[in-house]
């Protein structure tokens, strides 16, 4: 079977082994690095998950003062909306945490959407060491849409995958929503990029992806995979396809 040649699996039991694990790849990574380590989060209720856990149990043995947090996507709503994806990480980790508040680079989902999104190009330029022309992030974190979408590149915006661009608007094909989202070409020029998805409705998308299998071309999730850095895939039982329990 052919999977993606460099991707790493774990497939847990409990949201919570899920949990500890990325925790464990958290701190590897950051005791490894240089003075500042770059996270780009993402939305969703899985990371959600990942960040109570980790706030609940992991408060001094990460050295969350060198993190600096980005985002990978943000729906354009203010960051007091519930749909906010810059809000629930702050209210799930963020602020449960010592984290100095220059350390916060969050997307303004209420200010002009492709203003935003050249606002947020330039921020990133500024804040993160250019590789191969694009920042190149210490650690994105992505989650898997039951369409295949990631970040919030859509199926039917797979043009995002090789824009030139670091951020660009996108919108949700059903609700119509707007969204700034990093592109294809800045998520694979990451050091690390680590999915995450759980439940048994992102088994069949994840399946084809890493067996590159069935419809799997139709998903820009299987697009991510960086030439010069590791890929994770952290799964819990019931989002793992058969071929991996």
């Amino acid at each position: 079977m052919g999977f993606i040649v460099n991707s790493k699996i774990h497939v847990s039991k409990t949201i919570e082994q899920l949990s500890e694990y990325f925790a464990q790849l958290l701190i590897n990574k950051t005791r490894a690095g240089s003075d500042h380590f770059n996270v780009s989060l993402s939305g969703g209720s899985t990371p959600k998950n990942i960040f109570e856990y980790l706030a609940a149990f992991h408060q001094k043995s990460i050295p969350w003062g060198k993190i600096k947090f980005f985002w990978g996507d943000e729906r354009c709503v203010p960051p007091t909306d519930s749909d906010s994806n810059f809000k629930m990480a702050n209210d799930s980790l963020l602020a449960k945490l010592e984290i100095p508040a220059e350390n916060i680079f969050r997307i303004k989902g209420e200010n002009d959407p492709q203003s935003e999104a050249d606002n947020y190009n330039i921020l990133l330029q500024n804040q993160i060491k250019t590789e191969n022309g694009f920042p190149r992030f210490d650690l994105i974190m992505l989650g898997l849409g039951e369409d295949g979408h990631t970040a919030s590149i859509f199926p039917n915006q797979k043009e995002l995958l090789e824009s030139d661009k670091i951020c660009a608007v996108a919108v949700h094909p059903e609700s119509g929503q707007k969204r700034i989202t990093l592109t294809g070409k800045v998520i694979n020029n990451a050091a690390t990029v680590v999915f995450i998805a759980t439940s048994q409705k992102k088994s069949k998308v994840a399946g084809e992806i890493l067996s590159q299998k069935g419809l799997y071309k139709n998903y820009p999730a299987s697009f991510i995979d960086p030439e010069n850095g590791e890929l994770y895939w952290l799964l819990d039982q019931d989002s793992a396809p058969t071929f991996l329990r």
